[in-house]
């Protein structure tokens, strides 16, 4: 069952489910780091990622909403695997580049 409108209000600005974003941003910025030159958008995924990484606390502030929206966390709100939180920030950074 999907979180209420009151649930997913107060989980996008949780201070604990951001930090757990902040690492999956940063998980994220790490791949892009590795990914190859030939990647479609490659350099304004190296542009995000490089920001991501210089300021990961706003980075998470803006994704924590879009990420709360995700089927994942609609489903298991603060309670989702790192690995779907994971799938989830991705999916969510992806809507947001």
């Amino acid at each position: 069952m999907p979180l209420s409108y009151q649930e997913a209000g107060d989980l996008m600005v949780d201070f604990a489910f951001r930090s757990r974003v902040k690492v999956a941003v940063l998980g994220f910025a790490k791949y892009i780091y590795g990914e190859a030159p030939s990647v479609p958008a490659h350099n304004t995924r190296m542009k995000w990622a490089q920001n991501a990484v210089l300021n990961p606390d706003t980075v998470a502030a803006q994704a924590q909403p879009q990420t709360v929206m995700e089927d994942g966390v609609q489903q298991d709100g603060a309670n989702i695997s790192d690995a779907n939180l994971q799938t989830a920030v991705e999916s969510a950074l992806q809507k947001l580049m």
